[in-house]
């Protein structure tokens, strides 16, 4: 049984930490000893939020160390370039394609990167880089703050040991019941949405 070390990130109510908890969840549900860490920004809303989760036989400590993260989920684009040294190299960055400028780009201090510098920075430490129009995806089924659970999915195609319905027992679990549909839904439109990445190149 591999080790294996998530570094989950995002911005502050974008939903990162309900992610990591169902990337827990669905850790101890598939057998993983599991240690779990989370960082909040200054703000609530706004502030960057990371989370590291490992899974593994044994795991002693939930911290990841620069370059150790086989996987990086990033809800938004600017953090996943805050945080891609984490990514080992070769590791696999799943990243949504929402942007969200910090108060420097507002005031004019600094210029938010576009898709191609997204790509550019990723590139320089990983060719398995994946981005999901998730906001768009989750919109398209009504609401627009089940993104997060459209990565896990895209997440979930990755790790071939733990079947799909094991991930939906977790979100069934960790996500309100009024929104557990749509979060099913969510999940099964981002592992669409990752094999459709696979084939064409764009969705």
């Amino acid at each position: 049984m591999k080790t294996m070390n998530f570094l989950v990130t995002g911005v502050g109510g974008q939903g990162a930490l309900l992610a990591s908890n169902i990337l827990a969840d669905v850790g101890v549900r598939a057998g993983y000893d599991v240690k779990k860490s989370e960082v909040h920004g200054m703000a609530q809303r706004g502030g960057s939020v990371t989370s590291t989760v490992r899974w593994g036989e044994k795991v002693y400590s939930p911290l990841i160390g620069q370059g150790e993260a086989d996987y990086l989920l990033a809800l938004e684009k600017l953090e996943a370039l805050r945080y891609v040294g984490m990514l080992r190299p070769g590791g696999t960055a799943v990243v949504g394609d929402q942007g969200i400028p910090p108060l420097s780009v507002s005031s004019g201090d600094d210029v938010y990167p576009d898709d191609e510098q997204v790509r550019r920075v990723l590139s320089q430490v990983t060719d398995d880089y994946h981005l999901i129009p998730s906001v768009r995806l989750a919109e398209e089924l009504g609401n627009a703050r089940a993104h997060n659970v459209v990565l896990l999915g895209a997440l979930s195609t990755f790790i071939d040991d733990v079947p799909p319905d094991v991930w939906l027992q977790s979100i069934e679990e960790r996500v309100p019941k009024r929104f557990v549909e749509l979060n099913e839904q969510a999940f099964q439109v981002g592992r669409e949405a990752r094999s459709s990445v696979q084939r064409t190149g764009r969705i």
